[in-house]
């Protein structure tokens, strides 16, 4: 994988000039216009996929809006309406049943300028990742600790948390989701940071909705630490992360391997914060969100000792009393051991696998320990968690959680060449170039369960070569696949290295997780730390699917171990006919995966499993003719499958209604039908709305470039057809 730190080779430039996306799409066409024979006044487009041209660069950037919904859209589980609001001449109007495939035709066309349009000149696309604003409270709060909060950055990152407020003072963690306590005080902090008086009609609005819901004293235990390292929370009121838990052998409870790689890489530098408990002088008091300032934490009855709740809560006061005596040689190498095992899995980029959260926890736990600012760990780190931010034309400045190229890049091959986009075009060629650089082919943490496993697989950032995962994997040598690459013994090489790799990191149950093999410890989730969302990385569908659909278009459809996935499959579909959705929302996503994936190792359309989903994706699709599925479905049941429809879900469910040989069905005519018909003149589509999953419910994403390549992927195999794995005739 290639790894720099000068934004050249393989790493990403300055946000504000990449080619990879916008905050929310232009309805201008302007920027497109010319491309793939579109005509910018008419929306038309040649429907002869080899007039596409190889345009890697957008022609113009497109218009960013910042103002986002400050309201919360309580959609009831039985919505009907579309996702977006179009203008007059957004959608072609009156199609009729004999215009369909044309007009799918022309909007597949439209799609392929669009996409084109937003390719990196290195070959990659990477649409911006949106989560929630806590990831900007987070990154002030930072800067306050470290004594580098600057006023622009302030003003900046102030703009955008306020922009996110809703009318009743809170903050979502989703598009039209309620409000959320832990992201609602993270926002609160950080406007008081950035100069927001507590008196202001949004802030006392928001404190008022805090202290309703419990205050402070209920939020998250991850809210609390950054609350405690300026005073405002005791540390003694915090569950204990000792850092001598790196000392547990590989085989014991609750070592750090039992942990999925994201919380790994957070609890670790954890440790090493919880044993040092700073204290920051607070800038300003926060009584106004206690429930009562005299008591900020109220005593709370103890789980029955016999529950798994109630050890835990024991184990968690023994630790508090361990603190008190452990000896302190003993803590001293465990921080130290802590600290070179931080450093060892810095990335070349300065970052920690990729992704914020364990970078921001890295650079306090190294700082705590004594290196300083001017340390190059800590000037690349810093400089790292600054390529994190995406800065918008008012000045607002949204940080994401982690970046999404190879993901985004491999999506993007398969939707451009499902949709008829020659092999050998030079875009696909340049793509399939700059996947092969990101090949990872030294060992990570996976190798602890799996050290005979030869490495040679890809990640989802631009730089995490610790941490390859085994969707992504699957869907580069799918796309790989789909290239005539003028080399095709390099593009074979690194292939059968993937699939070696994916192969063998295969779990005991037949399954695939997304980052390592038997990852299914039930202790870490009943930690009382770990109140932030899924911490193991337990086999899934979605992943489990693609894997299998990978191998099955490598031929090996056959194979025992395929077939044994296939099997798990099977075992895990609902009664309804859905699967969940691990890393997309949710039975709509699961299924949309898995459907085409078994088709394609062989299981008959017309077997039950089969007609079960077909069945259960005609019984939820909305009366506008699409899919939608709010991520409550995650904790409520009457959500399932209901929800406003979207773009990206819409093309889940076709994709598998297209897979189970549904093409002249009514369900997949309608559902095209609202493809075409949403589709901006740009040839792109809105969607506001979260479909990507980080942890369910508790970590919700929006994908900025799902909304492009997946209706484009839907469109491309209802026009075209369905892809043949290798050695077999499509059927």
């Amino acid at each position: 994988m290639t790894a720099t730190t000068d934004g050249n080779a393989g790493a990403m430039g300055p946000r504000a000039t990449a080619a990879s996306d916008t905050t929310t799409d232009s309805t201008d066409s302007s920027g497109i216009a010319g491309i793939a024979g579109l005509d910018g006044d008419t929306g038309t487009a040649f429907t002869d996929a080899t007039t596409v041209t190889g345009a890697t660069t957008a022609t113009a950037t497109h218009a960013v809006t910042t103002a986002t919904t400050t309201t919360a859209t309580t959609t009831a589980a039985t919505t009907t309406t579309a996702a977006t609001t179009t203008t007059a001449g957004d959608a072609p109007a009156g199609i009729g049943a004999g215009d369909l495939d044309e007009a799918a035709e022309r909007a597949a066309q439209r799609s392929i300028a669009h996409l084109l349009g937003r390719q990196d000149d290195e070959g990659w696309w990477k649409g911006d990742l949106e989560t929630n604003v806590t990831m900007d409270a987070e990154d002030l709060l930072l800067r306050q600790f470290l004594g580098i909060l600057d006023p622009e950055t302030t003003r900046a990152a102030a703009l955008f948390i306020r922009g996110e407020q809703r009318e009743d003072g809170t903050w979502a963690t989703f598009h039209g989701g309620p409000g959320e306590l832990s992201t609602t005080i993270e926002a609160y902090v950080a406007l008081r940071l950035a100069g927001d008086e507590p008196d202001a009609p949004h802030m006392a609005c928001a404190a008022t909705w805090i202290r309703g819901e419990g205050g402070i004293a209920a939020s998250r235990v991850f809210t609390r630490i950054w609350l405690a390292l300026f005073g405002w929370w005791r540390w003694d009121d915090l569950p204990e992360l000792p850092p001598e838990m790196v000392f547990l052998p590989r085989w014991f409870p609750l070592n750090i391997y039992d942990f999925g790689c994201w919380a790994r890489q957070t609890i670790v530098p954890l440790t090493v914060v919880s044993a040092k408990r700073p204290v920051r002088p607070a800038p300003f008091p926060l009584d106004e969100l206690h429930t009562d300032p005299a008591r900020p934490n109220p005593v709370k009855p103890m789980a029955p000792a016999a529950s798994w709740d109630g050890v835990f809560q024991c184990l968690d006061k023994g630790l508090h009393f361990y603190r008190k005596i452990a000896p302190r040689r003993l803590r001293k190498i465990a921080t130290d051991v802590a600290a070179r095992w931080i450093v060892e899995r810095q990335e070349n980029d300065g970052c920690w696998g990729g992704i914020q959260p364990p970078a921001v926890y890295s650079v306090i736990a190294l700082y705590l320990l004594g290196y300083d600012l001017g340390h190059p760990v800590m000037r690349a780190g810093l400089a790292s968690l600054d390529r994190f931010a995406v800065w918008r034309e008012d000045g607002a400045r949204m940080i994401e959680a982690c970046q999404s190229p190879v993901w985004d890049t491999c999506l993007a091959t398969i939707a451009l060449a499902d949709a008829g986009v020659p092999a050998d075009h030079p875009a696909l060629v340049k793509a399939a170039d700059w996947m092969l650089g990101e090949e990872i082919v030294r060992k990570g943490d996976w190798a602890v369960r799996r050290p005979g496993l030869p490495p040679g697989g890809w990640a989802f950032e631009f730089h995490n070569d610790n941490y390859p995962d085994i969707d992504d994997t699957a869907e580069v040598v799918l796309a790989l696949r789909r290239v005539e690459h003028p080399h095709p013994e390099q593009r074979d090489a690194a292939v059968a290295r993937g699939v070696r790799w994916n192969l063998g990191m295969q779990s005991k149950n037949g399954a695939w997780g997304a980052f390592d093999a038997d990852n299914t410890s039930p202790f870490p989730n009943r930690l009382p730390f770990c109140d932030f969302g899924e911490v193991i990385d337990p086999p899934s569908a979605d992943v489990t699917a693609h894997v299998v659909e990978m191998l099955a278009y490598e031929g090996r459809a056959d194979d025992p171990r395929t077939r044994r996935g296939v099997d798990w499959l099977l075992a895990e579909q609902e009664p309804t006919g859905a699967w969940f959705g691990r890393w997309g929302v949710n039975y709509v996503y699961g299924t949309g995966s898995v459907v085409p994936a078994l088709v394609a190792a062989g299981l008959p359309r017309t077997h039950a499993a089969i007609r079960r989903a077909v069945a259960w994706l005609g019984s939820v699709q909305n009366e506008d003719g699409g899919w939608g599925e709010d991520l409550r479905s995650y904790r409520m049941p009457h959500w399932v499958g209901q929800g406003t429809s979207t773009a990206s879900q819409t093309a889940w469910a076709l994709l598998a209604l297209l897979a189970a040989g549904e093409r002249e069905s009514e369900a997949a005519r309608r559902g095209v039908t609202w493809l075409v018909e949403r589709q901006r003149t740009d040839g792109s589509w809105d969607e506001p709305e979260f479909t990507g999953t980080g942890f369910p419910w508790d970590f919700s994403i929006n994908y900025h470039l799902y909304r492009q390549v997946f209706p484009l992927t839907a469109l491309g195999r209802y026009v075209n057809g369905e892809p043949a794995p290798r050695g077999r005739e499509s059927g």
